[in-house]
């Protein structure tokens, strides 16, 4: 029996507590922006297929709780990760400066996977905190695959990001 799929990708999402990773997942996976998520207690699991190139490719994302008390499973979970969105909320400087934190812990277990800067909620452009400016120096400083900002609310962008994270996927383990 062949499999549904061509290729398989571990992704994970990190970043503070509510910064919106949760809320990017299930957009992504559903098509739905849920307004009541629950805190994620540890790790939640979710995958799509989707196509790339002409290849069915599944993307088993790992939404990783973001309250500090979790932080000690992070290396167990980062084993076998292909790459990584790390999220920050546009409106609150303080979670994009946890940033060193989440990637040292993720290079030092899972290598030199694509890493992707997340600037979340883009609907809230407002009263926004961190310019997109400032999102991209951050992402060039910590050697990031690239910086991109969404709106999980409005679906802006959600897309695209998934798009960019399975280019550099492909680039790194398929198109060698």
């Amino acid at each position: 029996m062949t499999p549904e799929y061509d290729y398989t990708f571990k992704i994970l999402m990190l970043g503070d507590a509510s910064v919106g990773k949760t809320s990017l997942t299930v957009r992504y996976v559903s098509g739905y922006f849920l307004e009541d998520l629950r805190l994620t207690i540890g790790v939640d699991f979710y995958s799509k297929i989707t196509e790339f190139n002409g290849k069915k490719v599944k993307l088993q994302i790992w939404d990783f709780g973001g309250e500090i008390r979790f932080r000690y499973l992070l290396s167990q979970y980062c084993k076998g990760a292909n790459g990584a969105f790390f999220l920050f909320d546009i409106t609150n400087a303080l979670t994009i400066s946890h940033l060193p934190d989440w990637t040292s812990i993720v290079r030092e277990v899972a290598g030199d996977i694509p890493i992707i800067l997340i600037g979340s909620k883009l609907d809230l452009d407002e009263f926004r905190a961190v310019s997109q400016k400032e999102g991209e120096l951050t992402a060039l400083k910590y050697n990031l695959k690239h910086y991109i900002e969404l709106s999980s609310k409005t679906g802006e962008n959600v897309e695209k990001a998934f798009n960019i994270m399975t280019q550099c996927l492909f680039a790194k383990y398929v198109l060698k």
